[in-house]
């Protein structure tokens, strides 16, 4: 339990770590675009992302892990098992959560680029 406890906390840290919302910007159709103009717009889409909360969505992803893993490990074995599985459910929970908030900052600058004219590819 402890050892899940320190990746929890681990990945909690290290998500807040997470800046920029992604590493590869998003890729935009740069025919007849001012180049200048378009880093400006990129860097404002980002600071709207970053509006996303990464580490809300961690913890809360991790709590809901945990809770659904100790309920299947209560279920299936005894308290021993259910604190390994809230363990690991909060890690994987975690996870998950953190992916689905970058998820979401991606979808932020998309559409953020999106509704500024650019032909934005991916």
């Amino acid at each position: 339990m402890l050892r899940s406890l320190f990746l929890l906390v681990a990945v909690v840290l290290f998500s807040g770590c997470a800046r920029q919302p992604f590493s590869h910007p998003p890729i935009v159709d740069m025919r007849g675009v001012d180049a200048v103009q378009y880093r400006v717009d990129l860097t404002e889409c980002n600071q709207y992302a970053e509006q996303v909360s990464l580490g809300q969505r961690v913890g809360a992803g991790a709590i809901a892990g945990a809770v659904i893993g100790g309920a299947v490990g209560a279920a299936v074995g005894n308290s021993n098992t259910a604190q390994r599985s809230a363990g690991a459910g909060a890690v994987i929970g975690g996870a998950r959560g953190g992916a689905d908030g970058l998820r979401e900052r991606r979808f932020v600058i998309r559409n953020c680029l999106r509704n500024r004219g650019y032909a934005v590819l991916n």
